[in-house]
Protein backbone atom coordinates (compact mmCIF):
# COMPACT_ATOMS: atom_id res chain seq x y z
CA UNK A 1 0.00 0.00 0.00
CA UNK A 2 3.18 2.34 0.93
CA UNK A 3 4.33 1.56 -2.38
CA UNK A 4 1.50 1.94 -4.06
CA UNK A 5 0.92 5.87 -2.38
CA UNK A 6 4.59 6.16 -3.03
CA UNK A 7 4.21 5.18 -7.01
CA UNK A 8 1.12 7.40 -7.62
CA UNK A 9 2.75 9.94 -5.70
CA UNK A 10 5.81 9.61 -8.42
CA UNK A 11 3.83 9.54 -11.31
CA UNK A 12 1.94 12.91 -9.78
CA UNK A 13 5.19 14.85 -9.92
CA UNK A 14 6.56 13.35 -12.77
CA UNK A 15 3.52 14.48 -15.08
CA UNK A 16 3.30 17.76 -13.19
CA UNK A 17 7.26 18.23 -14.64
CA UNK A 18 6.22 17.31 -18.01
CA UNK A 19 3.23 19.54 -17.65
CA UNK A 20 5.14 22.37 -16.84
CA UNK A 21 7.73 21.75 -19.29
CA UNK A 22 5.26 21.99 -22.29
CA UNK A 23 3.80 25.35 -20.73
CA UNK A 24 4.42 27.96 -23.43
CA UNK A 25 5.93 31.10 -22.29
CA UNK A 26 3.59 34.00 -21.93
CA UNK A 27 3.16 36.18 -24.96
CA UNK A 28 5.47 39.44 -24.83
CA UNK A 29 3.82 42.53 -24.53
CA UNK A 30 3.68 43.96 -27.93
CA UNK A 31 5.61 47.46 -27.85
CA UNK A 32 3.70 50.57 -27.30
CA UNK A 33 3.87 52.79 -30.51
CA UNK A 34 5.97 55.16 -30.51
CA UNK A 35 4.15 58.68 -29.94
CA UNK A 36 5.44 61.78 -31.97
CA UNK A 37 4.98 64.64 -30.38
CA UNK A 38 5.04 67.90 -32.70
CA UNK A 39 7.45 70.45 -31.53
CA UNK A 40 5.12 73.83 -31.09
CA UNK A 41 6.88 76.64 -31.52
CA UNK A 42 4.92 79.42 -29.47
CA UNK A 43 2.90 81.76 -31.46
CA UNK A 44 3.85 85.21 -30.60
CA UNK A 45 1.74 87.37 -29.22
CA UNK A 46 0.18 89.99 -31.79
CA UNK A 47 1.66 93.48 -30.80
CA UNK A 48 -0.52 96.12 -28.93
CA UNK A 49 -1.00 98.53 -31.39
CA UNK A 50 0.24 101.73 -29.86
CA UNK A 51 -1.65 104.66 -28.70
CA UNK A 52 -1.88 107.52 -30.89
CA UNK A 53 -0.18 110.29 -29.42
CA UNK A 54 -2.10 112.95 -27.19
CA UNK A 55 -1.83 115.51 -29.03
CA UNK A 56 -3.01 116.83 -32.29
CA UNK A 57 -1.11 118.51 -35.48
CA UNK A 58 -1.77 122.29 -33.34
CA UNK A 59 0.22 120.86 -30.05
CA UNK A 60 -3.41 120.73 -28.23
CA UNK A 61 -3.70 117.62 -25.83
CA UNK A 62 -6.36 115.64 -27.30
CA UNK A 63 -9.26 112.73 -26.33
CA UNK A 64 -7.56 109.58 -26.63
CA UNK A 65 -11.28 108.74 -27.75
CA UNK A 66 -13.01 111.33 -29.47
CA UNK A 67 -9.68 113.31 -30.31
CA UNK A 68 -11.22 115.95 -29.77
CA UNK A 69 -8.99 118.95 -27.68
CA UNK A 70 -9.27 118.92 -24.10
CA UNK A 71 -9.36 121.76 -21.67
CA UNK A 72 -5.71 122.48 -19.70
CA UNK A 73 -7.18 124.89 -17.67
CA UNK A 74 -9.29 124.64 -14.83
CA UNK A 75 -11.15 127.95 -13.54
CA UNK A 76 -12.38 127.85 -9.34
CA UNK A 77 -14.85 130.20 -6.85
CA UNK A 78 -13.92 133.53 -5.61
CA UNK A 79 -11.70 132.32 -2.92
CA UNK A 80 -11.75 128.39 -3.20
CA UNK A 81 -9.57 125.46 -4.25
CA UNK A 82 -12.50 123.02 -5.01
CA UNK A 83 -12.52 121.48 -8.55
CA UNK A 84 -15.44 121.18 -10.27
CA UNK A 85 -17.57 118.18 -11.94
CA UNK A 86 -17.12 119.16 -15.09
CA UNK A 87 -13.33 119.59 -14.43
CA UNK A 88 -13.17 116.19 -12.57
CA UNK A 89 -14.19 114.47 -15.44
CA UNK A 90 -11.76 116.17 -17.60
CA UNK A 91 -8.73 115.84 -15.03
CA UNK A 92 -10.07 111.87 -15.34
CA UNK A 93 -9.07 112.11 -19.11
CA UNK A 94 -5.40 114.08 -17.92
CA UNK A 95 -4.74 111.39 -15.52
CA UNK A 96 -5.69 107.97 -18.18
CA UNK A 97 -3.12 109.84 -20.89
CA UNK A 98 -0.51 110.15 -18.19
CA UNK A 99 -0.93 107.03 -16.45
CA UNK A 100 -0.57 105.69 -20.80
CA UNK A 101 2.52 107.69 -21.93
CA UNK A 102 4.88 107.47 -18.60
CA UNK A 103 7.34 109.50 -20.39
CA UNK A 104 5.35 112.94 -20.38
CA UNK A 105 4.61 115.06 -17.40
CA UNK A 106 2.55 118.32 -16.46
CA UNK A 107 3.85 121.44 -15.11
CA UNK A 108 0.38 122.72 -12.75
CA UNK A 109 0.19 126.41 -12.03
CA UNK A 110 -2.18 128.32 -9.56
CA UNK A 111 -3.28 131.70 -10.51
CA UNK A 112 -5.67 133.94 -8.63
CA UNK A 113 -6.98 137.17 -9.48
CA UNK A 114 -5.75 140.19 -8.01
CA UNK A 115 -7.94 140.99 -4.68
CA UNK A 116 -6.29 139.81 -1.60
CA UNK A 117 -2.80 140.23 -0.32
CA UNK A 118 0.37 138.78 -2.38
CA UNK A 119 1.23 136.53 0.03
CA UNK A 120 -2.51 135.52 0.49
CA UNK A 121 -2.83 134.86 -3.22
CA UNK A 122 0.41 133.28 -3.65
CA UNK A 123 -0.72 131.05 -0.74
CA UNK A 124 -4.53 130.02 -2.74
CA UNK A 125 -2.47 129.54 -5.97
CA UNK A 126 -0.86 126.80 -4.00
CA UNK A 127 -3.51 125.42 -2.82
CA UNK A 128 -5.57 125.30 -6.35
CA UNK A 129 -2.42 123.52 -8.20
CA UNK A 130 -1.94 121.15 -5.38
CA UNK A 131 -5.86 120.07 -6.04
CA UNK A 132 -4.89 119.73 -9.36
CA UNK A 133 -2.41 117.50 -8.40
CA UNK A 134 -3.92 115.52 -5.42
CA UNK A 135 -6.71 114.79 -8.11
CA UNK A 136 -4.09 113.29 -10.70
CA UNK A 137 -2.12 111.54 -8.20
CA UNK A 138 -5.28 109.84 -6.47
CA UNK A 139 -6.39 108.50 -10.20
CA UNK A 140 -2.79 106.64 -10.59
CA UNK A 141 -0.61 109.27 -12.13
CA UNK A 142 2.86 109.46 -10.64
CA UNK A 143 3.89 111.91 -8.26
CA UNK A 144 7.04 112.25 -10.34
CA UNK A 145 5.34 113.12 -13.31
CA UNK A 146 3.53 116.30 -11.78
CA UNK A 147 5.11 119.53 -10.70
CA UNK A 148 4.07 122.66 -9.89
CA UNK A 149 4.12 126.84 -8.98
CA UNK A 150 1.84 129.61 -7.78
CA UNK A 151 1.71 132.57 -9.33
CA UNK A 152 -1.31 133.93 -7.15
CA UNK A 153 -1.66 137.38 -8.96
CA UNK A 154 1.19 138.11 -11.26
CA UNK A 155 0.19 136.64 -14.27
CA UNK A 156 -3.47 137.42 -14.98
CA UNK A 157 -5.49 136.55 -18.61
CA UNK A 158 -7.81 139.17 -18.43
CA UNK A 159 -6.38 142.65 -17.03
CA UNK A 160 -9.50 143.87 -16.17
CA UNK A 161 -10.98 145.14 -12.36
CA UNK A 162 -14.26 143.15 -12.66
CA UNK A 163 -16.17 140.09 -12.01
CA UNK A 164 -15.76 138.59 -15.99
CA UNK A 165 -11.81 139.07 -14.79
CA UNK A 166 -11.36 137.84 -12.00
CA UNK A 167 -13.44 134.87 -13.16
CA UNK A 168 -10.90 134.19 -16.00
CA UNK A 169 -8.20 134.75 -13.03
CA UNK A 170 -8.83 132.34 -10.93
CA UNK A 171 -7.68 129.12 -12.60
CA UNK A 172 -4.88 126.23 -12.72
CA UNK A 173 -3.42 125.74 -16.53
CA UNK A 174 -1.33 122.76 -16.82
CA UNK A 175 1.05 122.46 -19.34
CA UNK A 176 2.03 118.97 -21.27
CA UNK A 177 6.16 118.64 -20.84
CA UNK A 178 8.48 115.66 -22.73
Amino acid sequence: MIRQLFSALSVLVLAGAVLSGCQSAPPEPEPEPEVVTPVVKPTPRPKEPEPEPPFNERGEVVDPVTRKPLSTIFYFEYDQARLAQDDIRVLAVHAQILRDYRNYSVQIEGHCDERGTREYNLALGERRWQAVRRYLISAGVRSTQIEGTSFGEERPVDPGHDESAWSKNRRAAMIYRQ
